[in-house]
C-alpha cells in the first residue's frame, strides 16, 4: 500500500472512533461516571503520547529551539480558536451533562460545536500523517493513543448533545465528518512535509503537541474530574502508564 494512502487511512480509522463513541452513547446509556473515568485515561493515554511520541522526538529531531516556539505557538493559537468558539456556544462541546446550550438558548452553537470539534480533531490526525516521514511507519503508540482517546470524546460529546436536543443526523453527520476531515488531515501532514528540513518537522509535530495539551485541559479533564473527582488522578496515571509501556515496548 502507498504511504501517502495509508496515511490517509490511519487518520480516518482513528477519526472513526470518534463515530463509534458517537454511537455507543446514542444507542445506550451510559453512566456518567463511567463516561468520566473513560474519560480520564484517555487523557492520560494522550499526555502520554504527546510527550514521548511528538515533543520528545522532535526535540531528537530537529532541536529544542523550534520544538519550544512550536509547542508554544500550538497552545497559543489553540486557546485563541477556542476562546472565540466558546463565545457563541462551543465552551462545553465535550461535556456528557446538561451544559451545552440547545439550538433554542443560542443559535449559531451548532456550528461552533461543529467547528470546534474539527478544532480538537485535526491535530492528532496531522500527526500519524507526520508519522510516516520518519522512514519507520505508522507510529503505533501514537495510533492508539488518539483512537483510545477519541472514544471517549465522542462518548461524552454526543451525551451531553442529546441532552442539548440535537438531533442524530446533527450528531452523526458531524462524527461522520470529522472521521473523513481526520484522514485529509494524516494526508495533508504526509504530503505537505514530505521532505521538510528536520527543524520544520519538529515544529510542526510540537505544534500539534502544544494545541493537543491545550486541548486536553480545557475540554477532557473537567469533564473526567467533575464525575470521577475522586479516582480520576489515579485513572489518568493509568492511561499514561498503559501509553508509556506500548511507546517503551514499541
Amino acid at each position: 500500500m502507498p504511504e501517502w494512502l495509508a496515511a490517509g487511512g490511519a487518520g480516518l480509522l482513528a477519526g472513526g472512533a470518534l463515530l463509534l463513541g458517537s454511537l455507543i452513547a446514542w444507542f445506550v446509556a451510559v453512566p456518567a461516571g463511567l463516561v468520566a473515568a473513560v474519560m480520564a485515561f484517555g487523557s492520560g493515554v494522550l499526555i502520554s503520547a504527546l510527550s514521548f511520541e511528538l515533543v520528545e522526538e522532535a526535540v531528537a529531531q530537529g532541536g529544542l529551539a523550534p520544538t519550544a516556539w512550536g509547542f508554544l505557538a500550538g497552545s497559543v493559537v489553540y486557546v485563541a480558536l477556542n476562546v472565540l468558539l466558546a463565545r457563541h456556544g462551543a465552551r462545553h462541546r465535550k461535556r456528557s451533562g446538561t451544559q451545552q446550550p440547545s439550538p433554542v438558548e443560542q443559535g449559531g452553537s451548532g456550528g461552533a460545536i461543529a467547528i470546534g470539534a474539527l478544532l480538537d480533531g485535526v491535530p492528532e490526525s496531522m500527526v500519524l500523517g507526520l508519522s510516516f516521514l520518519g522512514g519507520s511507519g505508522l507510529s503505533l503508540p501514537m495510533f492508539a493513543a488518539v483512537f483510545i482517546s477519541n472514544v471517549p470524546e465522542g462518548l461524552s460529546s454526543t451525551a451531553g448533545w442529546k441532552n442539548a436536543g440535537r438531533g442524530p443526523g446533527y450528531v452523526f453527520g458531524i462524527w461522520g465528518s470529522i472521521a473523513v476531515a481526520s484522514g485529509l488531515a494524516a494526508l495533508a501532514g504526509y504530503l505537505l512535509l514530505d521532505g521538510a528540513a528536520p527543524a520544520t518537522l519538529a515544529f510542526v509535530n510540537a505544534l500539534a503537541a502544544g494545541a493537543i495539551l491545550a486541548m486536553i485541559t480545557d475540554t477532557m479533564i473537567p469533564e473526567a474530574f467533575e464525575k470521577a473527582a475522586l479516582y480520576s488522578g489515579l485513572i489518568a496515571t493509568l492511561g499514561f502508564l498503559a501509553a508509556f509501556s506500548l511507546h517503551s515496548l514499541g
